[in-house]
């Protein structure tokens, strides 16, 4: 136990002894601090008595007259006790009790000292929440990152930057579900519990369930179950839900995130191309005020429209390949190693289609270049199992939305063909025999249900908390998180 910890515990001990109770339940603010300030600038509150209540941040004693600063959510009001206002005894107590970190409650009048700071006239001051910990005065040696993450609070505390973030991204969420409400989508709920994980390439968490004698999956997608209310006959639906994918971690992913998925019926991938650009410039005008966001590395402009190319044209201006010359995976395998990093190499030898050496091209080579916001279109058929095929059997309506060097979505006209979705599947289980451990599942219900019929159909999904990196100029996604997830703290 530290000291100041030890002094703590035995002062509240002595205020119990006192008959004073260091956590009482009931409030008595009559104002929040913001309102005073604002209010008090109009002279409506001069002279009145208010009553607020937060947490102390800085006590100042000069012989028989304390200042202090008293915070809330809505700001910092400085305090001012005297001696021969409390009387002997309360401003005697004050000292002994209250010290940094404290909730308290303070009552009194408001002026304005020579300086022109508002200050409350302390005429009964009282203790909410008394704190056996000190706060740190300064956030020296937590500059790491992990550490930061591990005393959210503190972070919150002392960094008005991180409670920014969190701030303007519930803006953006509230802007971003009332544009889908304009648009007329359906707000949904589906199972985090999934007997088949799908809906995109990634392991899964695996747990049990007991009573059903039962292995279920956490999903790493909603999208299949979004599709079978389609069947069921919504037409626009969406979802705003955490998903889990066991994967590593870093700038751009966790473990657990926030996913939007949507289904629309009767619209294909360039209706989607539209509606995807509408959602984030609608958000960032709403939530933020502009469509310029100031990253380190550049000035990104969300505002409509964005740079539109196809997957192959993105690779040949980046590498010269013509990937559309490719007519056999030797070839192709040949001509993409000239290219590739040293990674990329090290997948390459996992590959058996040509498909996948243009996907991996693209993922090794073109991602990082696109800074600005960019959609990149018709994906090779191996890469998208469940995206309908384009006039060119070898590529599919799907697209993928990059800024600042990292996929923000994911989206395609939905394959709604059963014949066609049965041999994909198989494809894909060809792929997890021979090693591939993010090969989609064979969802044999979701089949079943599209063989009722499933009309043409538009699939959006959007990483919300990649968008509101980039909407908020944030470098790490631990950053747009209040509680990202972290190595267990070792003994």
């Amino acid at each position: 136990m530290i000291q100041e910890e030890h002094d703590n515990i035995e002062r509240v001990a002595i205020m119990r002894a006192a008959g004073m109770d260091p956590y009482p339940a009931e409030v008595f603010r009559t104002h929040t601090i913001g309102s005073v300030l604002l209010d008090f600038d109009g002279l409506s509150l001069r002279g009145q008595a208010v009553t607020v209540a937060g947490r102390v941040r800085l006590i100042r004693k000069h012989g028989g007259l304390t200042f202090g600063h008293v915070e809330d959510e809505t700001g910092r009001i400085q305090f001012a006790l005297k001696r021969d206002v409390v009387g002997e005894v309360a401003y005697d107590q004050f000292h002994q009790f209250f010290t940094m970190g404290d909730f308290i409650e303070v009552t009194g009048t408001l002026f304005k000292t020579k300086t022109a700071e508002m200050t409350i006239s302390v005429t009964l001051s009282r203790m909410l929440a008394k704190a056996l910990l000190p706060l740190p005065e300064k956030w020296h040696g937590l500059a790491d990152p992990e550490a930061r993450m591990r005393q959210r609070y503190l972070d919150f505390l002392t960094n008005p930057l991180a409670k920014d973030y969190i701030r303007k991204r519930a803006a953006i969420m509230r802007a971003l579900r009332n544009v889908l409400e304009e648009e007329g989508f359906l707000d949904v709920e589906t199972p985090t519990l999934q007997p088949i994980y799908g809906g995109g390439f990634a392991r899964p968490f695996t747990t049990h369930h007991n009573a059903l004698g039962a292995d279920f999956y956490l999903r790493i997608s909603d999208e299949m179950y979004l599709k079978r209310l389609i069947v069921g006959g919504f037409e626009k639906v969406y979802e705003i839900t955490k998903v889990f994918r066991n994967e590593g971690i870093d700038r751009d992913h966790n473990p657990e995130f926030t996913m939007f998925e949507a289904q629309a019926a009767y619209k294909d991938y360039r209706w989607g191309m539209d509606i995807f650009e509408r959602l984030f410039e609608e958000s960032a005008k709403r939530a933020l005020g502009t469509t310029d966001i100031v990253h380190e590395e550049a000035v990104i402009s969300v505002a409509r429209p964005w740079k539109r190319m196809t997957m192959v044209e993105a690779i040949h201006a980046v590498t010269g390949e013509d990937v559309l010359g490719w007519n056999e995976v030797d070839l192709a395998k040949a001509s993409a190693r000239k290219c590739l990093t040293e990674k990329g190499r090290a997948e390459l030898d996992k590959l058996h289609r040509i498909g996948e050496v243009i996907g991996l091209l693209f993922e090794d080579q073109v991602e990082e270049q696109l800074i600005q916001p960019t959609i990149v279109y018709d994906y090779p058929v191996e890469t998208s199992p469940l995206a309908k095929r384009c006039e060119d059997p070898r590529f599919v309506q799907r697209f993928e939305a990059f800024a600042l060097g990292m996929e923000v979505g994911n989206n395609y006209t939905e394959l709604n063909d059963p014949q066609d979705l049965w041999q994909r599947f198989v494809e894909e289980k060809k792929k997890e025999e021979a090693g591939f451990d993010e090969a989609h599942q064979t969802d044999e219900d979701y089949l079943e249900a599209i063989k009722h019929g499933f009309p043409p159909t538009c699939g959006l999904g959007i990483g919300f908390d990649r968008m509101v990196m980039l909407l908020t100029g944030a470098k790490n996604i631990k950053e747009v998180m209040a509680f990202p997830t972290l190595r267990p703290k070792e003994e």
